[in-house]
């Protein structure tokens, strides 16, 4: 099925059909339909596989139907979401998506001047993207309504919950009549979470693409064993290697992350800096430069694991691994997106091992590990641009073959 034969708007069409969007995903297969007849929705899908326009593509098409009168401070329809970057680029999908409608679309969080966003709020809006600490400042000031919101969507609703956002959730649906509808939707979940999802939601209707693998099969993985003091030469000559690559690189702290940074800025490697102590107008030009390929190697934090599309990836690093093995889902979700092909990489120390078993336990397989001989690991420790050495192309190589022959050993039986 296409979107259009889809029974939504000839202006929301017209914008998918710019936006290159012609055969649904299969999670927009599924949600779409349950969203247009109002049912509460729980979705649970990898990343990577179109969630957002999922739930935007409906809710923009039900709002534009209504067409009420909006009033100062009102709002239709709120996404709550627990990162400033994944606010910006929700409210970029749905603002693109409804380009040809008069639907006012408000990205709101902290860390920028509230003067235009509350010159925005005034006129009313239909879409509200929000983080919880911004918005609920402005809730206690009566600059926004919600008593006449009829959408509440959470997104990336499981990291929410476990940031123990569960108390803000239930205070925004006081604030809401009791007749609206709820949209859960996020990449992982648990028990814990799970029960407390269906503590806000009624009757759900349940979706969820591909459980027995959170990772898309896009996505190559390797591990290397490699001692923690070594790693930063390890990356050094991954990034050497692969000049035209674009990297994204995860540590575990914002110390960490400035360490990496100056690490190769040593070997003369420039490299973006991104993690919570930043001020979000470095975080948004940091974020910029790498989304454009002005700069091809940025490290950050799990602030960037979740939900935030970066297009083009090449190589996700674990510099560190994650200490919860879900985050690695995430983490290496920024890759091998949509139909592009991804690597991922861990650096993985005598220290971090029982991580990697958890990683793996949660994933239900094993990692391939990269086998890398001392002579190769002295050499990578002498590592310089005058010594060309292609082993990690090698190594990745060697890598993706050998599961292309696991690939096609599972066809056969």
């Amino acid at each position: 099925m296409k979107f259009e034969q889809y029974r939504i708007s000839p202006e929301i069409k017209r914008s998918l059909e710019e936006l290159g969007f012609k055969r649904p995903t299969d999670i927009q297969f599924k949600a779409i339909p349950s969203i247009l007849k109002g049912d509460d929705v729980m979705a649970i899908a990898q990343t990577g596989t179109g969630k957002t326009a999922a739930f935007a593509i409906p809710v923009l098409h039900l709002l534009q139907q209504k067409h009420p009168k909006k009033t100062k401070g009102e709002v239709r329809c709120v996404v709550m979401v627990p990162t400033r970057e994944l606010a910006i680029q929700i409210a970029e999908v749905f603002t693109q998506i409804a380009k040809y409608t008069k639907l006012n679309i408000l990205g709101l969080f902290g860390g920028v001047d509230e003067g235009p966003q509350l010159k925005k709020l005034a006129q009313g809006v239909d879409v509200l993207i929000a983080t919880p600490g911004r918005m609920f400042d402005l809730i206690s000031r009566g600059f926004i309504d919600l008593s006449y919101t009829e959408t509440l969507i959470l997104d990336e609703a499981d990291h929410m919950l476990d940031l123990g956002f569960i108390r803000d959730i239930r205070d925004v649906l006081k604030h809401m009549s009791r007749r609206h509808q709820t949209l859960f939707f996020s990449a992982t979940i648990d028990k814990d979470i799970k029960d407390l999802a269906y503590s806000v939601v009624t009757n759900p209707i349940r979706i969820q693409i591909s459980p027995e693998d959170p990772v898309s099969k896009n996505v190559q993985h390797a591990v290397a064993f490699v001692s923690m003091d070594d790693k930063r030469f390890f990356l050094e000559r991954l990034v050497k290697e692969f000049p035209e690559g674009k990297i994204l690189v995860f540590v575990r702290t914002k110390v960490r992350a400035e360490r990496v940074q100056a690490a190769m800025a040593r070997v003369e490697i420039p490299a973006l800096v991104m993690h919570g102590g930043k001020e979000q107008e470095n975080r948004l030009e940091a974020m910029e430069d790498f989304k454009t390929g002005k700069v091809k190697l940025l490290i950050t934090t799990d602030v960037n694991a979740r939900g935030i599309d970066i297009p083009n990836v090449d190589y996700v690093v674990n510099y560190d691994l994650p200490d919860v093995p879900e985050n690695y889902v995430h983490r290496v979700g920024r890759t091998g997106r949509g139909v592009q092909k991804g690597q991922a990489v861990s650096f993985c120390s005598d220290e971090e091992r029982p991580v990697l078993e958890e990683i793996q336990k949660y994933l239900g397989k094993e990692i391939t590990v990269m086998k890398i001989d001392k002579n190769d690991y002295r050499e990578t420790i002498s590592f310089s641009e005058d010594i060309p050495n292609d082993n990690w192309q090698l190594l990745i190589d060697q890598h993706n073959a050998e599961m292309e022959k696991v690939k096609k050993k599972k066809k056969k039986k």
